[in-house]
């Protein structure tokens, strides 16, 4: 569980409690099922990362809401978008081993997250990470209920092959882009784990 799910689960869970003392019982109620949803949203579960060379992880929990070729940065590629409800596991981890490149975060609206509006015009940080292949690039997207996004990782920094990088809290979206030259191996509408899915293949060395 991260951390952070104290500061959110703790004053709800103790005021639930302290409203049973005169008999609040529906108050109490929803306050303690609030207190225990947070810590429940803020689970880190443990993920076993594949070994496959050149595969490339889902950095996200969610189902796959769009496959599309687009450019970016002048430079056509692969986006994978992915939709994380409030039941989805909400850390996000590298998709590829190798440095940050840079975290640009760029301030926006909050679109629902399944929107492809969101892509481009929803509060983000822009994640680049540099490897032996090339280039890749992934953002954490807040959502109409997600308000923040936080990455844990600062530029030059390494990443491992589904390491914790990152959070959204509440509903949100993550899109990771790719290169041409990898093979996305995902569908359309199908449900991906972080860190544990392979997402696509890519074994270019240019």
């Amino acid at each position: 569980m991260v951390k952070e799910a104290y500061k959110f689960a703790m004053p709800p869970l103790v005021v639930g409690a302290a409203c049973l003392i005169p008999g609040w019982k529906w108050v109490a109620g929803v306050l303690i099922f609030l207190g225990l949803f947070v810590f429940y949203f803020f689970r880190d579960p443990e993920r076993e990362i594949p070994s496959d060379p050149g595969a490339v992880v889902s950095p996200a929990d969610g189902h796959v809401v769009a496959i599309v070729d687009e450019m970016l940065d002048s430079t056509m590629g692969h986006r994978v978008s992915i939709f994380l409800s409030i039941w989805d596991v909400h850390i996000q981890r590298a998709p590829v081993a190798g440095r940050v490149a840079s975290v640009v975060y760029r301030p926006g609206k909050f679109y629902a997250a399944f929107r492809s509006a969101a892509s481009t015009e929803n509060e983000q940080n822009i994640i680049y990470i540099d490897t032996p292949q090339g280039r890749l690039v992934f953002k954490q997207i807040a959502g109409a209920i997600a308000r923040r996004v936080l990455c844990w990782k600062r530029e030059g920094e390494p990443v491992a092959l589904g390491e914790r990088v990152g959070m959204i809290r509440f509903g949100s979206r993550v899109d990771i882009w790719l290169p041409m030259e990898a093979e996305v191996v995902v569908k359309q509408g199908q449900m991906i784990k972080g860190g544990e899915s392979i997402l696509a293949k890519w074994n270019s060395t240019t």
